[in-house]
């Protein structure tokens, strides 16, 4: 546990300030919440702090230097994995990069980015029920754009064969996007 107690340190930091997009919520519950995915369907130590590790060089000055210096080149192979590599790029480049990326990278990599899938899932699922569908509106590509993306990644994710974390994220999207 102590390589997930320095993980949860190092996130919280270079989050801090930061809110999930469109919210008050600070931006830690979000790579926390990837990690207890990852915890509790059984993955190893390492995969737990990379999931809570995901988003910090995409999303803050961290680099995967600083990432592979602190927690080895495993858990930084898996957050490189996880970055999108390009923020210049169109929404949908960006999209379309991670779609087949996860069609043929390591198991490892496809289940920190389903978690991290399924939890933004989620938190829209919990947004829509509190405050309606007007929660699309926070997204620069609306809904119709949003399915289309969430639905590819279940393909993409699947492309390997079925996993738990898969199943899930499946029932997710199924329920956001069966709601008109």
């Amino acid at each position: 546990m102590q390589l997930i107690d320095k993980a949860l340190r190092f996130a919280a930091e270079a989050h801090e300030g930061q809110y999930r997009k469109g919210t008050k919520t600070p931006y830690i519950t979000h790579p926390v919440a990837v990690g207890m995915l990852l915890l509790k369907h059984g993955y190893s130590e390492e995969l737990v702090a990379a999931g809570i590790l995901h988003d910090t060089v995409e999303d803050t000055d961290a680099t995967l230097e600083d990432i592979e210096t602190r927690f080895g080149r495993n858990v930084a192979e898996v957050v490189a994995g996880c970055s999108e590599p390009d923020k210049t790029l169109s929404w949908e480049e960006r999209k379309e990069h991670t779609i087949e990326l996860l069609k043929t990278t390591s198991n490892e990599i496809r289940a920190v980015a389903c978690a991290d899938k399924l939890h933004n899932i989620s938190s829209i699922l919990d947004d829509v029920e509190q405050g309606g569908d007007e929660v699309w509106s926070r997204f620069n590509r609306g809904r119709d754009k949003q399915e289309w993306y969430y639905r590819s990644l279940i393909d993409s994710l699947g492309s390997q064969g079925p996993f738990p974390l898969l199943e899930e994220l499946k029932t997710a999207v199924q329920t956001a996007f069966s709601q008109k």
